[in-house]
């Protein structure tokens, strides 16, 4: 480790150096607090999973001290409580006295046994870091310092992954924390296909390198920081995924059919905004 894991105080103070007004830092950090909340959720779903094939009771998850310590100042977004569901897509498990146990949702419904319990901590500090770069990519007579209606630029919108993660390691904050940034974009930018679209991207892969920042990728496109910003059904996204090829439209079923998915239409009337 050659860098800090930034507090929930710290991950703030981030945000507000860069953001160049008010309202950038409404929308962006509220992106931001949207998306690790879905995060989160993805992953404590998988984690649900992974605990009942281990079939410990239900009433007593080991891993749900992993988020104890968590401060209550974020979001009342990010202290969702785990509920039961009736579904079995694994099939129910048995406590040790023979009871039936349905995995915990919280919101989620699907999903897939991963081959480790996933971090939520690094997933939430992921998810609020994950588009600090979008900062720098608002047009300079559009990013809400006249009070103006901010705009991003459309040219220059693919460098933020790489710029959020290179402000990142600037400030000396850890690799493993920068790389949420870098490695976020679409369902996963490879050296490949920076070369074949021609971006303006150092050629590289910007994949996600863990299951803790692959949770981020996935959530993150549940959420559209558009003015306004918006919530994305599994349907819409398709959509969107498809129109950069099949192959990358089968990559997002698959982390569909992997992480689960989010209860988004009451996400969205949470926050008050709509849902495509």
């Amino acid at each position: 480790m050659s860098g800090y894991i930034p507090t929930m105080e710290q991950i703030d103070e981030l945000h507000r150096k860069i953001a160049p007004s008010q309202a950038a830092y409404d929308l962006i950090h509220t992106h931001c607090v949207i998306v690790a909340d879905i995060a989160r959720r993805l992953a404590r779903r998988r984690n649900a999973l992974f605990m009942r094939r281990c079939t410990l009771p239900a009433d007593a998850p080991e891993w749900t001290g992993l988020y104890r310590d968590f401060p209550d100042c974020v979001s009342a977004a990010l202290q969702g409580r785990m509920t039961e569901s009736s579904d079995s897509d694994d099939g129910d498990n048995k406590d040790d006295r023979g009871a039936s146990v349905a995995a915990p949702t919280d919101g989620v419904t699907g999903g897939t046994v991963p081959p480790r319990l996933i971090d939520e901590r690094l997933v939430v500090i992921g998810g609020l870091l994950h588009d600090i770069g979008t900062y720098y990519v608002l047009k300079k007579k559009h990013n809400g310092s006249d009070g103006g209606p901010l705009e991003f630029s459309k040219k220059r919108y693919i460098l933020h992954g790489l710029l959020g993660y290179e402000y990142l390691v600037g400030e000396g904050v850890d690799e493993s924390i920068a790389q949420f940034a870098r490695n976020h974009t679409g369902v996963g930018l490879t050296r490949d296909s920076v070369i074949a679209q021609g971006l303006p991207l150092p050629p590289d892969d910007y994949v996600p390198l863990n299951l803790e920042q692959e949770s981020v990728m996935v959530a993150d496109k549940y959420h559209s920081k558009s003015v306004p910003p918006k919530f994305v059904s599994v349907d819409a996204y398709t959509a969107r995924a498809a129109r950069f090829g099949e192959d990358n439209k089968r990559r997002w079923l698959e982390l569909v059919r992997e992480y689960g998915v989010p209860d988004v239409p009451a996400l969205a009337e949470h926050w008050h905004m709509r849902m495509i």
